[in-house]
């Protein structure tokens, strides 16, 4: 395998991509509090870039170095290593499914070739329309539900070759069903008042509530 080489100083500015606005920058640094350096929130921060710019352009890249402080290839080193981070712009759907051995064994690479063949892309491709991406991820940690995949952050289990043009033509495939967390959709919060000399409840103790229906 041979790396490809990034001259950043010779590319073209329209190469580098989109920047960091200020609003992805303050999220960034609202992660801060929550590590022992900044350099430590580096993959948070990235998570956090993709999900504005929807990909980590070269500009990204640099302008997030200077918000972490550190060397512009430690952001690269991190970002190029990890399959779930793109370095290129990719479609508004990513579907991401499981190559882990349960799901292989169930049927996921015949699942895989239904996809390519109904998009007309191979991994980490995107449809010409940009609606849809493609790549496949080691484990989705849902193997008893082989084979799956991820649309953006929706899990569809045990998915056969049949089910694809059932699951690419509903236009709901990637919105979820439960409430996503906050953990990336609200900046950080501040500790709640000092509950340690709060009375223990039923609840706490794993018991039930007292049914409090009139009788």
């Amino acid at each position: 395998m041979s790396w490809q080489t990034i001259d950043r100083k010779s590319v073209a500015d329209e190469t580098l991509g989109p920047g960091l606005s200020d609003a992805i920058k303050d999220k960034v640094r609202s992660f801060f509090p929550r590590y022992p350096s900044k350099r430590a929130a580096l993959i948070p921060a990235l998570h956090i870039v993709q999900d504005g710019l929807g990909y980590i352009s070269l500009r990204a890249m640099r302008e997030l170095a200077e918000v972490l402080e550190i060397p512009p290839s430690a952001v690269i080193d991190v970002a190029t290593f990890y399959t779930h981070f793109w370095t290129h712009p990719k479609g508004r759907k990513t579907i991401v499914l499981c190559r882990s051995l349960s799901c292989e064994l169930l049927g996921g690479k015949q699942v895989q070739e239904a996809i390519e063949r109904k998009l007309g892309i191979g991994e980490h491709e995107t449809t010409p329309d940009g609606e849809y991406s493609f790549m496949t991820e080691e484990c989705l940690a849902q193997c008893d539900h082989a084979p799956c995949m991820l649309i953006n952050e929706k899990l569809h289990k045990r998915v056969c070759p049949e089910d694809i043009e059932r699951i690419l033509a509903d236009p709901d495939n990637d919105r979820l069903d439960i409430p996503r967390s906050d953990l990336y959709d609200a900046p950080a919060r501040t500790a709640g008042p000092a509950t340690k000399d709060r009375e223990p409840t039923a609840v706490d103790a794993g018991e039930q509530p007292p049914d409090t229906k009139a009788t």
